[in-house]
C-alpha cells in the first residue's frame, strides 16, 4: 500500500556484469516510508582488483578510495540484513538486480524481495519527457539536486525522489490512494500505449472495492 516501505538501491560497479567478473564498487540506498526518505545506507567496497581508469573517471572512485574499503562480502553481509525483505526499487533495475543477486550468492544468501524499475515505470507515466535517463527525469520532475549522479547514494537518492513523485502522480492524477507494490510491477510489463487506461480502470476498480491486479487487466 501507499505506506508501506520500499527501498530504493543503487550500486556503482566495475563494470557491466557480475558474468564478466565485474564487482560492485560503492552501494547507495534509502528507505522511504510515508513518501518521505526516513534512513540510508551507503558504503564503498574492495572488489579486490584494480578499477578501470573509465570507471575512475566516471564515478570518481578512485583505486585510492577502495583501498581502504571493507570487502565486497562484508559490505553486502551488512547490506542483506539492512534491507530485510522489503521490496527494491532501482533506475534501471536489471543492471542493479544482477549485481545484488551475483553478491548474495556469493555470501551464501538470496534475494526475498520483489523488485521493480522506476525507468519503466517512467516510460508510462512521463511518455511526454526527452528521454527516461534518471538526469533527465530529475529536471522533468523539478526534483532538487546538487548535480551529483554515478555516485550510489546521490543516486539513490534522487531515485528514490522519483518514486515518490511517480507516487504523488497515481494519486493526483488517478486517485489511486493505495498503491500495491504489485501496482508498480504490473505498470512496468503493460505497452505504454495502455498505460493510462489501465490506471483509470484500477482506479475505478479500488473505489469499488475490487483491486485485484488481473481483473483489472481482464477488462482492457
Amino acid at each position: 500500500m501507499l505506506n508501506s516501505p520500499v527501498i530504493v538501491l543503487d550500486f556503482e560497479t566495475t563494470g557491466m556484469s557480475p558474468d564478466y567478473g565485474d564487482r560492485p564498487i560503492e552501494v547507495g540506498a534509502v528507505r522511504i516510508e510515508n513518501g518521505q526518505i526516513v534512513d540510508r545506507f551507503q558504503s564503498l567496497m574492495n572488489p579486490g582488483f584494480t578499477i578501470s581508469w573509465f570507471i575512475e573517471s566516471l564515478t570518481g572512485i578512485s583505486n585510492e578510495l577502495v583501498a581502504t574499503a571493507p570487502p565486497c562480502e562484508e559490505v553486502m553481509a551488512q547490506f542483506a540484513d539492512w534491507i530485510g525483505v522489503v521490496p527494491l526499487v532501482a533506475h534501471n533495475v536489471g543492471f542493479d538486480r544482477k549485481f545484488l543477486d551475483a553478491e548474495l550468492t556469493l555470501i551464501g544468501r538470496n534475494r526475498e524481495n520483489a523488485m521493480t524499475c522506476t525507468m519503466l515505470a517512467s516510460r508510462r507515466l512521463f511518455p511526454e519527457a526527452i528521454n527516461h535517463k534518471l538526469a533527465t527525469l530529475v529536471r522533468h520532475c523539478s526534483i532538487a539536486t546538487n548535480g551529483t549522479f554515478h555516485r550510489a547514494l546521490a543516486d539513490a537518492e534522487m531515485t528514490g525522489y522519483l518514486w515518490i513523485a511517480m507516487i504523488d502522480l497515481l494519486r493526483d492524477r488517478y486517485g489511486i490512494f493505495e498503491i500495491p507494490f504489485s501496482l508498480m510491477q504490473e505498470l512496468t510489463r503493460i505497452s505504454r500505449r495502455k498505460a493510462d487506461r489501465y490506471l483509470r480502470t484500477f482506479a475505478k476498480h479500488q473505489q469499488a472495492g475490487q483491486t485485484k491486479l488481473e481483473d483489472v487487466a481482464w477488462n482492457l
